[in-house]
């Protein structure tokens, strides 16, 4: 069995633990409950916890570290302020917490909640201490690694779905995988240039579609390539095409929303582009005018 499906069971467990009784509950009135206990160090202020977490509003995942890079927080003195970080100074390493925030007492907080929180909703939070590290240079040193460990793994997954479909593709920028099948004949790409863009894009694991733009009637999609607007597979693939180009960009995880859950609500997914390149300008479009209003009237000239 692999890590990250062990990390997943343990996630569940951790989740399906709420329903027990034997809760404590703060100053400020989080309830929290230590389902596992761990067997090394309890941490110090000042230190900070490497964990794996899962944080869900009612059964709906909200985000997840979970088979991706594990977070690190700095466990300080905090006040009876609401918060999970009321509980992280009571850990151990190996110890696996979970931490419920009522919705009630959030709203009474901060009226200005996203809308899909409502009353009577629960927030719940997963957690299991990996470590404790001693300073921000030890996390850094170790993020670090954690990192390149998880590019790695992208990296290979979409080798090995390449490999297995016998598709041979080039390798550019970090580890983003094209197929041109056609370069284009006009303007290149580069950044600082405004691509227009059709594409259909895909989760590379199961190849179920996700979004697209190539049906008839759609626009495409325009913006200034390489600066951060989009993906950075985008930022770094695109740049293989030349207005009329076709192909398919091959995207690690890392390259796509990283630990941000994806299109299939995960972290780290591979995607597949299916893109066409259909202008590329130096300057931005002009907006288009919306049919519901008038058309500007020309202005006198000044004199």
């Amino acid at each position: 069995m692999t890590k990250i499906s062990l990390l997943t069971i343990a996630a569940a467990s951790l989740l399906a633990a709420c329903g027990n009784g034997d809760y404590s509950k703060t100053k400020s009135g989080i309830t929290y409950k230590i389902v596992e206990k761990g067997s090394g160090p309890q941490v110090k202020r000042g230190q900070f916890l490497k964990v794996q977490f899962t944080q869900r509003i009612n059964d709906s995942i909200l985000q997840t570290s979970v088979g991706g890079v594990p977070a690190y927080a700095r466990v300080d003195s905090v006040g009876p302020i609401y918060n999970p970080a009321e509980v992280f100074d009571q850990l151990h390493k190996g110890d696996s917490v979970v931490i419920i925030q009522e919705v009630d007492t959030l709203m009474k907080k901060s009226p200005m909640m996203p809308p899909f929180m409502k009353k009577g909703d629960k927030m719940r939070l997963g957690i299991r201490v990996l470590d404790i590290l001693p300073d921000e240079a030890a996390v850094q040193a170790n993020q670090a690694e954690e990192i390149k460990g998880q590019e790695a793994r992208d990296l290979a997954l979409v080798e090995a779905y390449l490999q297995k479909n016998n598709i041979k593709a080039e390798k550019v920028g970090k580890g983003v995988y094209v197929v041109v099948t056609e370069p284009g004949t006009g303007v290149a790409a580069d950044s600082g240039k405004y691509v227009s863009v059709k594409y259909r894009g895909k989760l590379l694991e199961t190849g179920k579609e996700f979004e697209s733009t190539m049906e008839a009637g759609k626009d495409p999609y325009t913006f200034p390539l390489g600066m951060g607007q989009v993906i950075p597979g985008w930022d770094q693939g695109l740049k293989k095409f030349a207005k009329g180009g076709k192909g398919v960009l091959y995207i690690p995880g890392f390259m796509a929303y990283g630990m941000r859950p994806g299109p299939g609500g995960k972290a780290n997914e591979a995607l597949l582009f299916d893109v066409e390149m259909v202008n590329v300008s130096d300057s931005a479009p002009a907006p288009k005018q919306n049919p519901m209003l008038p058309p500007v009237p020309n202005q006198p000239a000044q004199k």
